[in-house]
């Protein structure tokens, strides 16, 4: 499985999510921030429908909101 956050550094929300990561001990999940890279930036609005972060895409789908992110990790441990 593919997991992709799509962030910048100072959005609270990203900062929540990245916390979480963190602290669950996840290395699993691969970083894009939107603001270091045009690409990415680019990659979020064509493929997620929108410039809105954080997202995690899970094998190209993309999932907004903090709140949902977390709980599906939680939900979705790493192997």
């Amino acid at each position: 499985m593919k997991l992709e956050l799509y962030k910048f550094d100072t959005c609270p929300f990203c900062r929540r999510v990245m916390k979480y990561i963190e602290q669950s001990g996840r290395t699993d999940v691969e970083y894009h921030d939107i603001h270091k890279s045009a690409a990415d930036r680019e990659r979020l609005i064509r493929d997620g429908g929108m410039e809105q972060v954080p997202c995690l895409f899970i094998d190209g789908k993309p999932m907004y909101e903090s709140s949902d992110i977390i709980a599906w990790l939680k939900a979705n441990p790493a192997v």
